[in-house]
């Protein structure tokens, strides 16, 4: 990895693109300290500071902090994560969408990619109006208004404010992905949960020095996380090859001699999608129930803690169904089996046709089932992990295959980069 990056530092190209990522970064990490115009900031971090395991916690992670301190970039890139999600699941179930994705080359991923755009700046415009209208009505723990002056004013700023940051990230996250390093959205989400760690750090040590905590519970954390980086690097890297076969065929006068190759399935083709729906539909619930003053909604409230044993029942049930469902959208058996058919392949001792989709099914229902027993351990064990070590940070679930994800996909495009490089040098010289 140190030899590769060596490498890459070394070529001109490279470091522009590098010097060119880190700009766009500042840039991001400049927009998230700015605050709304009209909030209170100190009103505003007390009162959130009870929303730890709400659907608010959960959308601040995605969002870097940005939503807890209510900045420029309060929403992030999660509308256009939402988007993108909502036109894979429509791309899927409108067949006019479908055509435009298969058939359509470069023209068809365009209209596609303009549509999620057009989505984006719907769900942006939606998700900035329940934002604006609901802080007008909180208030700190002390009794201080988090608007002092709310109003028509107040949530058009506000709307308009965040739509336009929202939509300026997605420009950002493009320019990243054509002009830097990586795929611009997920180098921002990373950088956003990444610019949280130093901070954890720095309480661990406030903790460890004050002896709020154990030098044996500092090293069980430290051995934890880098325990959930490997197990999820060999995870999110392993993969099952199908062998494919290819017989020989003539081409005009000249006799193509056939040859094998394979088709890889991820282990875990879902992702982090899984957890990210699981935990939507988990914490929809205990954030409403939040704000209903009654015994019976305090109880259900507690009964959706994250660290109970319902509300992990329900999540790991939950994170398994998503995970098939996820699949079934993403890799279609009988589509898979028809392209095989059409360019004369077949799975060695396996018919083309029905027979090839069968088995196809088989393996992706049988790796679906081990990447979701993945995910929910992935999910739901360093919860249990934190609490018994007391450990002031969370690292695990969607926070580690984020991570450890785009690490990953950046780390495979500089050596495909170099790769690619070398090869045409080479042929340079060939000639």
């Amino acid at each position: 990895m140190l030899d590769y990056l060596k490498q890459a530092l070394s070529l001109e190209d490279f470091r522009k693109r590098l010097v060119y990522t880190l700009f766009m970064l500042a840039i991001y990490r400049l927009g998230s300290h700015i605050p709304l115009p009209g909030v209170d900031t100190s009103a505003l971090e007390e009162f959130f500071k009870s929303f730890q395991g709400t659907i608010f916690y959960l959308y601040d992670i995605f969002s870097g902090g940005n939503l807890a301190r209510m900045t420029l970039f309060a929403l992030g890139v999660m509308p256009y994560i939402s988007a993108s999600i909502m036109m894979q699941l429509l791309t899927v179930s409108i067949p006019e969408l479908q055509r435009l994705a298969k058939e359509e080359g470069d023209y068809g991923r365009y209209k596609i990619n303009q549509y999620t755009r057009y989505l984006t700046i719907l769900v942006a415009f939606v998700q900035s109006m329940g934002v604006a209208l609901w802080l007008q009505g909180q208030a700190s723990p002390k009794g201080t208004p988090i608007v002092p002056e709310g109003g028509p004013l107040f949530v058009v700023t506000t709307v308009v404010t965040l739509v336009a940051s929202t939509m300026f990230l997605v420009w950002v996250g493009d320019r990243i992905t054509e002009k830097g390093i990586g795929n611009g959205m997920s180098i921002l989400i990373f950088a956003g949960i990444v610019a949280g760690f130093p901070n954890a750090v720095i309480r661990m040590y406030q903790m460890l020095s004050s002896g709020d905590i154990t030098p044996f519970k500092v090293l069980g954390a430290i051995i934890f996380v880098i325990g959930v980086v490997v197990f999820t690097v060999f995870i999110q890297e392993a993969e099952r090859r199908i062998p494919i076969q290819y017989p020989r065929r003539q081409v005009g006068r000249q006799e193509v001699v056939g040859g094998s190759t394979y088709l890889p399935i991820k282990i875990n083709p879902a992702g982090v999608i899984p957890i990210i729906f699981a935990q939507s539909l988990l914490i929809i619930p205990s954030t409403v129930l939040g704000f209903i003053k009654h015994p019976i909604a305090q109880a259900l409230h507690d009964a959706f803690n994250p660290a109970s044993f319902l509300y992990n029942f329900l999540y790991v049930l939950f994170i398994i169904f998503f995970t098939y469902f996820y699949t079934a959208v993403l890799i279609n058996p009988a589509e898979v089996a028809d392209n095989l058919r059409r360019a004369g392949a077949f799975v060695p001792g396996i018919r083309p046709g029905q027979d090839t989709q069968r088995l196809l099914e088989g393996i992706i229902n049988r790796l679906a089932f081990v990447g979701s027993i993945f995910l929910s351990v992935v999910a739901t064990v360093p919860v249990f992990v934190s609490i018994w070590l007391k450990v002031p940070f969370y690292f695990g679930g969607t926070t580690a295959l984020i991570v450890v994800g785009v690490a990953l996909d950046t780390i495979n495009k500089i050596e495909a980069s170099l790769l690619q490089r070398k090869y045409t040098h080479y042929r340079r010289r060939v000639r």
